[in-house]
């Protein structure tokens, strides 16, 4: 069952997690740099690379996964009940 309700709810989910906590980061990292005396512009440029890697490669697995699942096979990324 790739397409059930039940899976869009969960995957909707992960989504609001991911990006709260996205947003929490570029929200909290910039404040923690500067109270620390970091020089935050290159830090928080190469942390903003970090998340949307791996946002990305994220993206990449899940959009293998749903084309595996359309060909038959099941969706590796949410366990069958």
């Amino acid at each position: 069952m790739c397409f059930s309700l039940a899976w869009i709810e969960q995957l909707l989910i992960w989504l609001v997690i991911v990006v709260a906590i996205v947003a929490l980061l570029k929200l909290l990292l910039p404040f923690i740099l500067n109270q620390l005396g970091v020089a935050g512009g290159i830090i928080m440029q190469a942390i903003n690379i970090v998340i949307w890697a791996v946002i990305l490669i994220f993206v990449i697995y899940f959009v293998f996964a749903l084309i595996a699942c359309l060909g038959g096979g099941g969706l590796p990324l949410f366990p069958r009940h």
